[in-house]
């Protein structure tokens, strides 16, 4: 199998081994004596209240949002498609209606709660005295800052009368099962989709803390609510979540080790470096360069033909002045358009400046990276001949943030559309002997 061939194969296996159709069965509680009441959030919810339908003998209910572009049939259980990263006013209107559904159930009633990555902007319902359109700035900034995940879902929950434990608190006496598809490093429960049935300890002036560290311009509102320490998330010992069950049905680990053995199956020895590696996208775009280097002359810490894989989720800091466009001779969108894969690979290929022997693939497992068409991108030595015989200079795409305009010249995005899952970023770094 050629070189691009394997990486797209092992990309195809990690999203395969996290659809909903393949995880939610294994995990759905037996019926109940009352109702049951499906409800969810995030990029694979849609999917995952269809697998639900597929494999429940009894009568069920329920609402889910998604992202656009990712409903598909469903018999029994609403769908409703909203923003997402930044979230709109179907996604508002959504998280009241979930609640509402959920509210006033009793103790023989079960709520399945489907839990994926996307949830924090697609199940958003501001505190009072905050207006969508407030919270949706703070939302742009908070994505442009590059702030780790779990800073990030901090502040969304202590802004949100939806997260942070308080789904399960309003479920509360009916039995919660949540099954959560994990898209964070290091799989917290909390984290993912900013934690609608787990409890946490983030306070409000922690939240402030951290917009104010990243230099995130706060309007009053927001200063206001925060400082003064209202809607604290629900706290992990809180009573009204005794009657909640969270289960991680799909994580990243389990996707890279699919990925592994589409490697060992033709020839390569899989090494997995990490399912949580975080940092800014370029700079880790340079160590695996360094690593991937090591390996090919000096056989550490693997010798060839072996694949480096590694997942988790890597930061894209978009500078506040806005970085001068330099003059390209050929033409090409210039409007600095790429995710984090993009820019990843970018870095991962300027740093290993053609060495033969050397390809890759970065994607994101939810068939979108940043808010483009594409899943990511691949690269192999001839990509970066290509790239100087069109005179395309990779530094200047580079600082432009505008890796999906440079790997759209090359013909080497990965495209699949919308996968229905979100397992985070995958990333696979290619050796030949």
């Amino acid at each position: 199998m050629a070189p691009a061939q394997l990486l797209r194969a092992m990309f195809d296996a990690a999203v395969q081994a996290a659809l909903p159709s393949h995880r939610v069965p294994p995990f759905l509680p037996q019926p109940p004596a009352g109702r049951t009441v499906v409800v969810g959030m995030g990029k694979a919810a849609a999917a995952m209240a269809q697998a639900v339908e597929q494999h429940w003998s009894g009568p069920l209910s329920g609402l889910v949002v998604t992202r656009y572009g990712h409903r598909v049939p469903t018999q029994h259980i609403d769908v409703v498609e909203a923003g997402h990263p930044v979230p709109d006013e179907n996604g508002m209107r959504a998280a009241e209606q979930i609640l509402e559904r959920v509210s006033g159930l009793g103790e023989h009633d079960l709520v399945i709660c489907l839990v994926s990555g996307g949830g924090s902007a697609l199940f958003t319902l501001p505190p009072e005295g905050i207006a969508l359109a407030t919270l949706s700035e703070i939302n742009q900034q908070l994505l442009k800052s590059g702030v780790a995940i779990d800073q990030m879902n901090a502040v969304r929950k202590s802004l949100s009368r939806s997260s942070g434990g308080r789904l399960a608190a309003a479920a509360y006496h009916a039995r919660v099962v949540s099954l959560v598809i994990s898209d964070v490093p290091g799989d917290g429960l909390a984290a993912i989709a900013s934690g609608p049935t787990v409890g946490d300890t983030v306070t409000p002036q922690q939240a402030l803390g951290i917009l104010r560290s990243h230099h995130i311009a706060i309007p009053a509102a927001i200063e206001t609510h925060l400082a003064a320490g209202q809607n604290p998330v629900i706290q992990l010992h809180d009573p009204r979540l005794q009657t909640t069950e969270n289960h991680l049905i799909a994580t990243p680990q389990q996707s890279l080790e699919a990925a592994a053995q589409i490697a060992r199956d033709n020839g390569y020895t899989p090494l997995i470096l990490g399912d949580a590696l975080e940092g800014e996208a370029r700079e880790v775009g340079k160590v695996m360069a360094g690593m991937a280097q090591q390996v090919r002359r000096h056989r550490q810490p693997i010798a060839p033909p072996c694949v480096l894989l590694s997942g988790g989720e890597t930061t894209v800091t978009i500078p506040k002045d806005p970085i001068p466009k330099h003059p390209i001779p050929k033409p090409h969108d210039s409007t600095g358009k790429g995710g984090r894969n993009g820019e990843f690979l970018l870095s991962l290929m300027q740093a290993l400046h053609g060495e033969p022997g050397l390809h890759a693939l970065a994607a994101d497992t939810d068939g979108i990276d940043g808010v483009e068409d594409n899943a990511g991108a691949l690269f192999s030595p001839e990509h970066f001949v290509q790239a100087q015989d069109q005179a395309l200079s990779l530094a200047d795409y580079l600082a432009r943030h505008d890796s999906y305009s440079l790997f759209s010249a090359l013909d080497a995005l990965v495209m699949t559309g919308p996968t229905l899952t979100n397992v985070n970023d995958f990333r696979a770094v290619l050796i030949e002997a």
